[in-house]
């Protein structure tokens, strides 16, 4: 494979006119802590409850950190992974002496990104570390990228072991009379310190998915059919196993492309009620439900709601105890079945400064200490550890230390009608201390395009807040979270409606008096990008200036850029093909564009490849228009880097102001 993964914190620029003028001391200084990456990415808490492991961000790279809590003790780090090296996903306990850590790798070869994963485990002390994704055959027919998952974290009859997806590929049997045809995806089950490995599930070439009771017993497995052509296709079938059973009975079917036709979609099983909860749609909305596994399944609705999805589910402890639901109105709220956690949550929440929302993130085996955490719009969130037999409340450490102390801004619930008088839900947020009125503004869309805004902390608009700027998150029509009629074919197949949306959220700031005309801009990220671009060919007078991170371009060349995995066919019929591919792909009506564009990018982005920015600012330019590509070599789609981050942030706030004729 060619490529190497090259990671540097280094930037290069391409633009058609001159540069905006350079941030000032001020906005840099306030950049460089909003674009700090978090303290903590990931954290666990160990069955015993005596100690925490946390995935944490240093200059010389991600760490994992241990921290003794009987003792009170500082993060004592045990294993570093340098930035160029690839990136910590997680760690969690396979004991309480014994970690389980996931590491994702990006390898460009020859322009296409591939990522691939390797799963390995250490002890506490940081001795021991040995890799537990299993090591590909010499005469394999070919490499598996794929590390495993680890879908149990009890295995009753061999503490200290785990149950691991793997994939196995077949191998060459040239010069052998041994034929090894194993094919597809199984499970195995891995002693974490002696790496003895044994065939738990045989594998199976159309499985993509296991899920067990959480006390070492599989009991659904997601099959997706081939195609002749190697590709997947759209459709996941799940079967069931009786208790005591190795037989796979029919469970339910659920489209991946079409929200509409998700039958059932299981996420966790409950050994002691035998059942399986998950997600189905319920008179345009995803709810929740279960199914009996047993000789007749019967399936039952729990909750639902007639304007917004049910859309995660609460788990809590080592078996992933089905304790509750969620979804998010102007807020995310929790429904607990759990009595205990449902007042614990509510005590807990006003006991803390600002009344938080509270996450249960982890427990102990016996589930009498918690790991949870509180956070806010104003709250990047901060972690506790609650001790249910003391009944004590102990601060262990805040998501952000960099923004400790800094003042941050508010963030409003709000509607504003689209042009056919759709009232569309958005977020608003201020600059603290502002009226609100006549400021520079921003509309800022989010990625997906199958997700949404919610309230909470982020820290793209805090930034553009702390420099003046009015932010505004539209959940424009497209987004996911509020049924399939709102959802429509999806933000891409449905661009016209979508963008129309977000320029309508321009519109209102304007007319609310909350923007100032000319210094009215638009910043997206991923699909946002998309949209930010796509806007101006809809409207190319209402944004003054264009901020673009990581964006499509061009939906043909996305649809394409699928075309060497197995997800291909799925992809392709997501984007769709006719008229709206050409005339939703900002590159192809380029000319449309009057507002200058700025482009970031990472050269390694899996998500959406870089080529999409180098296309979009050379039909810019044969345009004549004004554009500035940033390019970030050897980063990711999400920019996981912190002097990335900050000059991404004081850039566009220098590029907005010079839009806008206003000061540095």
């Amino acid at each position: 494979m060619r490529g190497a993964m090259i990671w540097l914190a280094a930037a290069l620029s391409t633009a058609s006119a001159a540069q905006s003028a350079p941030p000032s001391a001020e906005s840099t200084a306030q950049a460089r802590k909003f674009g700090a990456l978090e303290s903590i990415d990931q954290i666990s808490l160990a069955p015993d409850g005596n100690r925490v492991a946390f995935v944490g961000n240093h200059p010389q790279g991600q760490m994992v950190f241990v921290v003794g809590l009987a003792s009170g003790g500082l993060p004592t780090p045990i294993f570093t992974l340098p930035y160029n090296e690839g990136r910590l996903s997680w760690c969690r306990w396979a004991s309480s002496e014994r970690l389980v850590c996931k590491i994702n790798y990006l390898v460009n070869d020859t322009g296409t990104v591939f990522g691939f994963s390797r799963l390995f485990a250490i002890n506490a002390d940081g001795t021991k570390a040995v890799k537990l994704t299993a090591r590909t055959a010499e005469k394999a027919m070919s490499q598996t990228y794929y590390g495993g998952e680890v879908i149990d974290w009890d295995v009753p009859e061999a503490p200290g072991s785990v149950l691991m997806t793997r994939y196995y590929v077949p191998e060459n049997t040239i010069g052998s009379n041994i034929r090894r045809e194993d094919h597809g995806l199984g499970v195995e089950q891995v002693d974490t310190l002696s790496l003895k490995r044994r065939k738990f599930e045989i594998p199976r070439r159309d499985a993509q998915e296991f899920i067990t009771d959480g006390h070492g017993t599989i009991r659904i497995m997601g099959t997706m059919a081939i195609t002749q052509s190697g590709y997947s296709k759209d459709e996941m079938r799940y079967f069931y196993r009786m208790p005591n059973s190795r037989e796979w009975r029919p469970l339910s079917t659920v489209n991946v492309v079409d929200p509409s036709k998700v039958e059932f979609d299981p996420v966790a099983v409950d050994r002691t009620k035998n059942v399986a909860y998950g997600f189905g749609q319920y008179n345009g909305t995803k709810a929740l439900y279960s199914i009996s596994l047993g000789e007749v399944s019967r399936k039952e609705l729990l909750l639902s709601r007639s304007d917004v999805d049910v859309d995660s589910m609460l788990r809590i402890g080592r078996d992933g105890r089905v304790v509750g639901v969620s979804y998010a109105t102007e807020r995310r709220m929790n429904e607990f079945f759990d009595p205990e956690l449902r007042k614990l949550s509510a005590d807990l929440s006003k006991a803390l400064p600002g009344k938080p929302a509270i996450t249960f993130v982890d427990a102990s085996q016996d589930e009498s200490k918690l790991l949870m955490m509180a956070s806010s719009d104003t709250n990047p969130g901060t972690f506790y550890i609650y001790d249910k037999q003391a009944r004590q409340l102990a601060e262990l450490l805040p998501v952000r230390s960099e923004l400790q102390g800094t003042a941050l801004a508010t963030v409003k619930p709000v509607s504003y009608p689209a042009a056919d008088g759709t009232q569309i839900p958005a977020y608003l947020t201020l600059p603290p201390g502002s009226t609100g009125k006549g400021l520079p503004a921003i509309v800022m869309p989010h990625g997906g395009p199958g997700s949404r805004d919610e309230w909470g902390f982020d820290w793209l608009a805090q930034y553009f807040a702390a420099r003046g700027y009015a932010v505004l998150h539209p959940n424009f029509r497209g987004s996911a979270g509020y049924g399939a009629a709102w959802y429509q074919k999806n933000g891409f197949q449905s661009w016209r409606v979508a963008i129309g949306d977000v320029n309508d959220a321009g519109r209102w700031l304007v007319r609310e008096g909350i923007a100032v005309p000319s210094k009215l801009g638009i910043v997206g990220w991923s699909y946002g990008g998309y949209a930010a671009l796509q806007s101006s060919v809809l409207d190319p007078g209402l944004f003054k200036a264009i901020v673009a991170i990581a964006p499509v371009a061009d939906l043909e060349k996305l649809r394409s850029q699928y075309s060497s995995f197995a997800s291909f066919a799925i992809n392709s019929k997501f984007i769709g093909q006719g008229a709206h591919v050409r005339e939703g792909s900002p590159a192809q009506n380029a000319a449309a564009i009057r507002a200058p564009v700025l482009l970031f990018h990472g050269t390694i982005d899996a998500n959406v490849n870089i080529d999409q920015s180098r296309l979009m600012s050379e039909r810019l330019r044969g345009a004549g228009k004004q554009v500035t590509l940033v390019e970030f070599p050897g980063l990711a789609h999400s920019l996981h880097d912190a002097e990335a981050r900050t000059k991404l942030l004081s850039q566009s706030d220098a590029f907005l102001r010079s839009a806008f004729g206003m000061e540095p």
